[in-house]
Formats: C-alpha cells, sequence, structure tokens
C-alpha cells in the first residue's frame, strides 16, 4: 500500500521531527557578549535579561567569586548546599547558555534525587569521594563512584542524585549545565510538598503508603 506523503498527519510528524532535530538548550547570542542589565527597572520579560551597553563592559562583568566559599550544608536536611552562577553574580553569563555549580556535601550527606528540565551536566569530583548516578525512561539506574579529578554525565531531563559515602570527610563537585536558566525539580519535595498539596489519594495509590506516612513524609519536608 502506497504511503500519501502529502497527507497532514505525516506534513505534522515530518515538522515536529525538524522542529525537534533543531532545538538547542539556549538560543545562540547574536551579539559577542550581552551583559546582563541588573540596575534598570524590568518592564518588558524577555528570555534573558536584558543587555547593559556593551561600550560599558569591564573585565569584572565576567569574574565571580560566587563559588570560591563553601555553603552552608545545615539549611536543609540533606545535608548539602548548591550554590551556582547566575546572571546577577555574573552578568557576562547572560546568553551564554551556561551555568556552573559547586555541590558541597557534607560526611553522609545527600543532594536528593532531582532533575534539571532545560539542560545536561557533567560534574567533577574536586575533593571526596561521591557516589553518582541517574535513572533512565525503562527505570535503569546508572552508578558511579568518583574520585577527585574524575567526571560523570547527566543527560538532560533524568533524574539524578550525589551522595557522600564517607561517614568523616565532607565532599565538593563542581557541575557545567548547558543552559542559563537549567531549572530544578528536587523529586521528593515536588511530589510531596506542592502548593496546593497533591490530593492524599493520590499520593497513598502512587507510592502504596499509608494516608500516616503522606503526612509524616509532607511534615519532614515542610509540605
Amino acid at each position: 500500500m502506497e504511503t500519501n506523503c502529502s497527507s497532514p498527519l505525516l506534513q505534522l510528524l515530518f515538522g515536529l521531527a525538524l522542529l525537534l532535530g533543531l532545538a538547542k538548550p539556549d538560543p545562540d547570542p547574536l551579539q559577542d557578549f550581552c551583559i546582563a542589565d541588573n540596575i534598570s527597572p524590568q518592564s518588558l520579560f524577555l528570555n534573558g535579561a536584558p543587555c547593559i551597553d556593551p561600550n560599558q563592559a569591564t573585565a569584572s562583568h565576567f569574574a565571580t567569586s560566587a563559588l570560591s566559599k563553601p555553603g552552608n550544608t545545615r539549611t536543609n536536611k540533606f545535608g548539602s548546599n548548591i550554590t551556582v552562577t547566575n546572571s546577577v553574580n555574573l552578568p557576562g553569563l547572560n546568553t551564554m547558555g551556561l551555568t556552573i555549580a559547586r555541590a558541597d556535601i557534607e560526611a553522609n550527606g545527600l543532594v536528593p534525587p532531582h532533575s534539571h528540565p532545560r539542560a545536561s551536566e557533567v560534574t567533577t569530583c574536586l575533593k571526596g569521594e561521591l557516589i553518582v548516578g541517574f535513572m533512565d525512561t525503562s527505570n535503569h539506574l546508572y552508578i558511579q563512584k568518583l574520585q577527585p579529578g574524575d567526571s560523570f554525565v547527566f543527560p538532560k531531563g533524568l533524574i539524578h542524585f550525589l551522595s557522600n559515602p564517607n561517614q568523616r570527610i565532607p565532599a565538593l563537585a563542581m557541575s557545567g549545565l548547558n543552559s542559563q536558566n537549567p531549572g530544578v525539580q528536587i523529586t521528593s519535595i515536588a511530589t510531596f510538598a506542592t502548593i496546593p498539596g497533591i490530593p492524599d489519594g493520590v499520593l497513598e495509590k502512587a507510592y502504596q503508603i499509608s494516608n500516616q506516612d503522606v503526612a509524616k513524609i509532607r511534615r519532614n519536608l515542610g509540605g
């Protein structure tokens, strides 16, 4: 049987395939750089931040000390802290399509399972040791132990984690992500601490737990 290549359905499928093939994490800049204007009131919402006059650019716009100091790992129950660059602490990063993140993880600490909807990530262990892993859409776990100097890639949008298995020594990692605004969803918080909350019955059935379990998890996660 011959296929009618002019049918609306096939044209739609071909169009979607073309668009997906051209999709990029962030659009390319149309000039050498676009230093973020973090002072002027924003009356127009853009996909990024507006630019200052390029003639006002200085070397300091492309440098930051935001990642030079350890983060406070006591601010949450996971024992970790993530410090990221953005167009505020590194204005020259605007429109460059990348983010750098520092992960401080205390002994026996964890960066809990989470995902970045708009970016892939490569993580390098700098101090201590890490157990890292991600799950693909067939629920296969890819897990690896990292020593200082080792790197690991987390594909875009997939749930992943970083864990410090050492009971005494903290760990430090640095990550690069290919989006200026990769976004982050911590799986447990996105499930049990939404506003408004997901109906208890949905969580009970999805996780095969009791109403008391739902209430306890919500309470522990601040939901």
